[in-house]
């Protein structure tokens, strides 16, 4: 039989063989501490599981959902964007909810990208933009995220007939995996450019509700025009603990919501009405049930960051996401570091390089491990005598 090109094309899937290689540790008996995936370890609010077991058991719930979601969960996300980041967005025009974000994030490049088409993608960045593209039989220009920019995409820098030909453009603050953040002025930016090129803007913003040290991060709709060409991509997984449930949404331009409504509406189902009612509770959530949330994370934050340091690696602690960025030891690649602290102390990290060229040269751990897990491993990680190269 003969497969389609672009599934030739696109490189496994870096947590599947991060998977494979604990699951392998695991068989030979070892205790494998893991800093590699961002899946929150703290439950879904009891409030939330609650509403689950309510509607559960409602039987209308039980038939297929509409693609377009329930009319009270689009409702609740507009009253989320008011009360988030005082915006007022249409309920029924401009929001969609999402099998997860990822699900949206994958099918958007459906709508904009054909054969030959150019999307500008962040590099290192999260591997479904660029492979959504791919799959739509499109090509990526990399966007390289910098130290040196504060990881932000140098807009001067994409050539002319590159911006000419683009049909979308990236983005994704706080980010994912440098933990960088971008604010207004920024994203003004990049609204006039846009407008410029004619070039669609899709955001991740999946990470703005998990933030330290008082940040709140803006959204790329606040800035000005920026509702003439573009959309931002949410995911109540990262936001309240619910990547299990699978559940997101998309806010923006009312053109692009209807191309991705078309998309999905022929090659998904749409949302359990359940999962939706479990969205409506969470979406209720106060700050302040965030803030305690958010508390533990930056307490993990705080004591990664001390260990690294302490055995002399370079990193900025971040203001926002689940990760902390950092360089590997001069004369190292991210992936020899990464085998070696698994093969010699069974500690899990992500290579820089599995989310792109630009990656290399820098590690990621995730906040999101048990505490007393993460003690064994920041104990055995300040006991490493990084060798000498």
């Amino acid at each position: 039989m003969k497969f389609a090109s672009r599934i030739d094309k696109v490189p496994p899937y870096l947590f599947v063989g991060i998977s494979r290689k604990i699951a392998e540790k695991k068989a030979q008996g070892k205790e494998v501490i893991s800093f590699g995936i961002g899946d929150p370890d703290i439950p879904t609010p009891e409030g939330i599981i609650s509403k689950l077991r309510e509607t559960a058991l409602d039987t209308p719930n039980h038939r297929y959902p509409e693609t377009d979601g329930l009319p009270e969960f689009r409702q609740a996300v507009a009253n989320w964007y008011q009360k988030r980041f005082g915006l007022s967005v249409d309920p029924d025009k401009e929001t969609l909810p999402l099998i997860g974000a990822k699900e949206g994030i994958g099918h958007a490049a459906l709508c904009f990208i054909e054969a030959g088409d150019i999307a500008l993608v962040p590099d290192p960045g999260y591997p479904v933009y660029s492979v959504g593209t791919w799959f739509a039989g499109g090509e990526c220009h990399w966007m390289p995220l910098l130290e040196e920019n504060g990881w932000l995409p140098d807009l001067e820098a994409i050539p002319e007939d590159v911006a000419r030909k683009a049909k979308v453009m990236w983005l994704n603050y706080p980010n994912n995996p440098t933990g960088a953040i971008a604010d207004l002025d920024y994203f003004a930016k990049v609204v006039t450019f846009a407008k410029k090129y004619d070039i669609a803007v899709l955001h991740d913003a999946s990470y703005s509700e998990v933030t330290y040290d008082n940040y709140r991060p803006v959204s790329f709709l606040e800035a000005p025009g920026a509702m003439d060409v573009g959309a931002e991509f949410h995911s109540l997984s990262k936001s309240y603990n619910m990547t299990g449930w699978r559940l997101g949404m998309v806010v923006g331009n009312e053109d692009i919501i209807k191309a991705l409504m078309v998309v999905k509406s022929n090659l998904d189902s749409g949302v359990p009405n359940a999962i939706q009612y479990m969205g409506i509770e969470a979406m209720d959530l106060s700050q302040e049930d965030l803030d305690a949330r958010n508390a533990i994370y930056q307490n993990r934050r705080d004591r990664v960051v001390e260990v690294l340091r302490q055995i002399g690696l370079d990193v900025i602690a971040p203001k926002a996401s689940l990760y902390v960025w950092t360089r590997v030891p001069e004369g190292y690649t991210s992936a020899e570091i990464t085998e070696l602290l698994l093969e010699e102390h069974d500690i899990v990290v992500t290579p820089g390089n599995g989310y792109g060229n630009f990656g290399e040269g820098y590690i990621r751990l995730s906040l999101t491990i048990a505490d007393d897990d993460m003690e064994k491993g920041l104990s055995r990680l300040s006991n490493w005598k990084i060798p000498s190269k």
